[in-house]
C-alpha cells in the first residue's frame, strides 16, 4: 500500500485537517470512534493509504499528527464529535503560542517542539511498506502553521529527501486579513515553500468567501462554511490515492504531470458543482455542466483570476458514473475553445482521472486541480504589502528579538519577487520564440533559476 502521513499545525491547520478526516472518514465508512460501518469494498481496498489498522483488525486510526503551539485547538479537538478517532499520543502541543510571530513558530518556541513531533512523524513511517508521502495543512498568515509548519517541512526533507511533500496552504487574502504581519510571516513561508515542497495547493479564505456569498448564497459564511469547501477540495484532490482509479493514482504521477519547472509548483484548485441549496433542483448534473463550471474563474479557491495568466498544467478529477468518453470529448472541446489560455509548448496539457465512487450525497462531482501563471497574483499581493511594512522596518523588532536577521528578511523577499517573474517569463514565451532557439544553439538550458 502507498501510505501517506498527514500532518496538521497551528489553528488553522488542526481545523481544515480535521474537517478532511471528517469527509474521508465518511466516504470510507469509518464511524467517529474508527470503526467501519460501511457497505462496499471500495471503501476498504485502499484504506490503508490514510489509515492505520489498530490491534483488533476492526477499528482503523488516522495516520495523522497534530501540532500546534498552544493547547487550545487540541482541546477543541479533542472533545469534538471525531476526537475519539486520533491516535492520543499524536497530539503534540506546547503551551505558549507563537503569537502570530513566525520567528517564534520556525526559530525559538517551535524548535523546542519539533524533535518531539518528528518523533511521532517516525513512529507513523516506520511501519509503512511504501511511504509515498507527507501532506501538512497550515495556514501562511500565524505564527505556527508557517513558522513551525515550514520548520517541519524542511526536516522532513532532509530525513525522507526521496518522499513526495505536499501542502494546503491557506493564503492571506487581501479583504480579510486576520493579523496585521500577516505579509511578514506568509513571504517568509513562501521563501520555505518554494525550496522544500513537492505540490502546494493555494487555498484562499477571499475566494472562499466569495464562493460562499457569490455561489452558495450564504448570508454570512462561518469558518465552518469555509472549511467545508477546503475539506471537499482536498478529498476531491486526494480521490485517486484512496479509491481504485485510473489515473493520477499516486502523488508523484500528479506532481511529475503538473510540475514543468522545480520552483513552479504551486496549484489552484477548484471544485464542482458548487450550487445554492435552494437551486439545487433547478440544475442538471451533466459532465458538460461539470466541466463548465470547473474551468469557471468563481469555482477557483484561489483569490486570481486565471483568465489573467495561462494554464502550464490542469489536472481534472471526475467522480461518479459517468461515460469515459464524454469526459475526454468536454475536455478536449474546453481546450480548443480556450486554447490561448492554455500554453501552446506543452501539448496535451490537461489529464483526466475519473473515479467511481461520488462525494457523500452527490452523484457526481469534479476537482480541478490547475498550475497557472495567474497564481503569481497571490505572490504580488503578498509582496506589495510586504514591501509597504518593511520599507519601515514595521513591527520587525518582535522578529529580530528571537533571533532572526534583517538579512532573512531581504531574502525572503527577493525570491517571491524571482518567482513571480518566473511565472511571468512562462506566461509570454511562445512556441516559436526566436531566443528560445538561439538559447538552445548556444547550449544553454532555457532560463535557470540561480
Amino acid at each position: 500500500m502507498r501510505e501517506i502521513v498527514h500532518l496538521q499545525a497551528g489553528q488553522c491547520g488542526n481545523q481544515i485537517g480535521s474537517k478532511f478526516w471528517e469527509i474521508i472518514s465518511d466516504e470510507h465508512g469509518i464511524d467517529q470512534t474508527g470503526y467501519y460501518r460501511g457497505d462496499s469494498d471500495l471503501q476498504l481496498e485502499r484504506i490503508q493509504v490514510y489509515y492505520n489498522e489498530a490491534a483488533d483488525g476492526k477499528r482503523y486510526v488516522p495516520r495523522a499528527v497534530l501540532v500546534d503551539l498552544e493547547p487550545g485547538t487540541m482541546d477543541a479537538i479533542r472533545s469534538s464529535t471525531y476526537g475519539q478517532l486520533f491516535r492520543p499520543d499524536n497530539y503534540v502541543f506546547g503551551q505558549s503560542g507563537a503569537g502570530n510571530n513566525w520567528a517564534k513558530g520556525h526559530y525559538t518556541e517551535g524548535a523546542e517542539l519539533v524533535d518531539s513531533v518528528m518523533d511521532v512523524v517516525r513512529k507513523e513511517a516506520e511501519p509503512c511498506d511504501c511511504l509515498q508521502g507527507f501532506q501538512l495543512t497550515h495556514s501562511l498568515g500565524g505564527g505556527t502553521g508557517s513558522g513551525l509548519g515550514t520548520l517541519l517541512l524542511s526536516k522532513l526533507r532532509e530525513e525522507y529527501p526521496d518522499r513526495i511533500v505536499n501542502t494546503f496552504s491557506v493564503m492571506p487574502s487581501p479583504k480579510v486579513s486576520d493579523t496585521v504581519v500577516e505579509p511578514y510571516n506568509a513571504t517568509l513561508s513562501v521563501h520555505q515553500l518554494v525550496e522544500n515542497t513537492d505540490e502546494t495547493f493555494c487555498i484562499d479564505n477571499e475566494a472562499l468567501y466569495d464562493i460562499c456569498f457569490r455561489t452558495l448564497r450564504l448570508g454570512s459564511p462561518t469558518y465552518g462554511d469555509l472549511n467545508h469547501l477546503v475539506s471537499l477540495t482536498m478529498s476531491g484532490v486526494t480521490t485517486c490515492l484512496r479509491f481504485p482509479g485510473q489515473l493520477n493514482a499516486d502523488l508523484r504521477k500528479l506532481a511529475v504531470n503538473m510540475v514543468p519547472f522545480p520552483r513552479l509548483h504551486f496549484f489552484m484548485p477548484g471544485f464542482a458543482p458548487l450550487t445554492a441549496r435552494n437551486s439545487q433542483g433547478y440544475r442538471a448534473l451533466t459532465v458538460p455542466e461539470l466541466t463548465q463550471q470547473m474551468f469557471s474563474p468563481v469555482n477557483m479557491m484561489a483569490a486570481c483570476d486565471p483568465r489573467h495568466g495561462r494554464y502550464l498544467t490542469v489536472a481534472a478529477i471526475f467522480r461518479g458514473r459517468m461515460s469515459m468518453k464524454e469526459v475526454d470529448e468536454q475536455m478536449l472541446t474546453v481546450q480548443d475553445k480556450n486554447s490561448s489560455y492554455f500554453v501552446e509548448w506543452i501539448p496535451n496539457n490537461v489529464k483526466v482521472a475519473v473515479c467511481d465512487v461520488p462525494p457523500r450525497g452527490l452523484k457526481m462531482a469534479a476537482t480541478f486541480v490547475g498550475n497557472t501563471t495567474a497564481i503569481q497574483e497571490i505572490f504580488k499581493r503578498i509582496s506589495e504589502q510586504f514591501t509597504v511594512m518593511f520599507r519601515r522596518k514595521a513591527f520587525l523588532h518582535w522578529y529580530t528579538g528571537e533571533g532572526m536577521d534583517e538579512l532573512e528578511f531581504t531574502e525572503a523577499e527577493s525570491n517571491m519577487n524571482d518567482l513571480v517573474s518566473e511565472y511571468q517569463q512562462y506566461e509570454e514565451v511562445g512556441v516559436d520564440d526566436h531566443d528560445f532557439d538561439e538559447q538552445e544553439e548556444a547550449g544553454e538550458e532555457y532560463p535557470e533559476e540561480e
